[in-house]
């Protein structure tokens, strides 16, 4: 774990009042979830879940003929596709259209695609105004930081963090009541939506056999975004693609569920092209960005490329206790929670902080809350023997290899392990049947160094399992 990791992390945990935001924030979207999935709302959940498992397998198994399919049907109804293998071309392309039009102000609605390449620091390094239209996300563009969560990217704020940034940022009143706050940002964005020369949304699906970018949201914004400028550029990883149109049933049955516990989102908007003659809104010129970004490197190894299924729910963040202690500005990317753990380093290779497959207790909760089945622990696994992999290449870790290889030893010799138990057991001081706050000092050093500083010691029994098997 690299040290910057492990500040952050310290640096939340010794905030109570963060710690009482995340935990009841996420707590709150965890029970709804809960409630949204249970038998009496959706009985047949479990096979939906199957179902999406199976239709995602295998649009990543057939990945080219669905990119193609999508990308004809975009460009039947006026449309173009854009493929950028990584952040640089996508700033690239937006910089360069914007250049020809003569686009000074761009909207976006909420993108976790576009928060990965950058894109409005890259934007406004070029002197362009790029705004952020969905709530959680303008208040963290005028707050300078980044999501803390996929779906809730503020989470971590209070309505008094949000009034004294409207005040700082915005110059009004400072009111703390949220439905005052919601209409000073409306008064701001709306002129914004008037004025935008380019409009920038992410996308939730790509259908190929209708080459529609479908968008689900909550607050109204990406529809603002979509239409209402000349220009709309919609921005997804090629990961997004289904084969259907009819497949999308199944999706916003577990997407919204397992978001933020609705039945589903507000707004469900399909986009297939530019406007068209007779039509009352929409854009003049309709592109569509399809990014790699790494994504490509996960398509060779069979079990960690079901890492592409994900939908963006978030659920696996709202029921992960690592997460729900360390929050979502601790992890190293963009993208927080199990699901980053298991893409960040798959995308950015496992040098990039080779601490985030650890970040797990292994607890299986978010595998079994995941509506498309990924496997996290499974893969997270994977990424913690490619770690340790790499660290040998590397020579790093002697020392921790060879006590493991001990540790090895000792567990495949029963008599080797009683004889090491009754050591560590007439070392270790008596508790009384209480835990131990402080140990010898010889005893804190190497892993246990590390578990003891955030844990106390359990006191050692009178008698070994051992022992009173025998006594049996």
């Amino acid at each position: 774990m690299s040290v910057e990791f492990d500040q952050k992390i310290h640096t939340t945990l010794e905030d109570a009042n963060l710690q009482l935001a995340i935990y009841t924030a996420t707590g709150r979207l965890k029970q709804k979830r809960v409630e949204a999935v249970a038998a009496d709302s959706l009985p047949d959940y479990q096979e939906l879940r199957t179902q999406a498992n199976a239709i995602k397998k295998h649009a990543i198994e057939n990945l080219d003929h669905y990119l193609e399919e999508f990308e004809r049907n975009v460009e039947a109804r006026g449309g173009k596709v854009i493929y950028c293998k990584d952040a640089t071309e996508v700033s690239d392309f937006v910089l360069d259209l914007a250049k020809e039009r003569g686009s000074k102000l761009i909207v976006k609605s909420k993108s976790m695609t576009t928060e990965e390449v950058d894109l409005n620091e890259r934007l406004e390094h070029h002197g362009l105004e790029s705004v952020e239209t969905d709530l959680g996300e303008y208040i963290l563009q005028l707050a300078h930081e980044k999501p803390y969560h996929i779906v809730a990217p503020a989470l971590h704020k209070t309505r008094y963090d949000v009034a004294e940034i409207f005040t700082r940022e915005l110059h009004v009143p400072n009111e703390t009541e949220p439905e005052k706050i919601t209409l000073t940002a409306r008064a701001v964005l709306r002129e914004k939506f008037l004025h935008a020369d380019i409009g920038i949304s992410g996308a939730n699906f790509l259908v190929a056999d209708s080459g529609a970018v479908t968008i689900i949201e909550n607050e109204g914004n990406a529809r603002l975004t979509t239409t209402a400028p000349k220009i709309h550029i919609a921005i997804a990883g090629i990961e997004k693609v289904i084969p259907r149109a009819q497949d999308l049933a199944v999706f916003l049955k577990l997407l919204a569920r397992s978001a933020t516990g609705q039945n589903l989102s507000v707004y469900a908007s399909f986009l297939s092209g530019p406007r068209r003659p007779g039509e009352i809104d929409g854009p003049e010129e309709f592109y569509v960005v399809l990014l790699d970004n790494g994504r490509t490197k996960l398509l060779p190894d069979r079990s960690k490329r079901q890492s592409l299924y994900c939908i963006r729910c978030g659920a696996c963040l709202n029921t992960c206790p690592v997460y729900r202690k360390i929050g979502g500005h601790s992890f190293p990317w963009v993208y927080s929670g199990p699901i980053g753990a298991i893409i960040t380093p798959q995308f950015m290779g496992v040098s990039h902080e080779p601490g985030l497959p650890f970040a797990s207790s292994l607890c299986g909760a978010c595998g079994e809350v995941c509506p498309v089945k990924i496997d996290i622990p499974k893969v997270l696994l994977d990424l913690r023997s490619d770690v340790k992999k790499s660290e040998a290449r590397e020579g790093l870790n002697r020392l921790e290899l060879f006590a493991f290889r001990i540790f090895a030893w000792v567990m495949t010799h029963p008599q080797a392990y009683e004889i090491g138990g009754k050591i560590a057991a007439s070392l270790a001081p008596s508790g009384e049947g209480k835990w131990i706050s402080s140990v010898p000092a010889f005893m804190r050093i190497g892993p246990l160094k590390a578990w003891l500083s955030v844990r106390d010691l359990p006191p050692s029994p009178p008698k070994s399992f051992r022992e009173l098997w025998r006594r049996r």
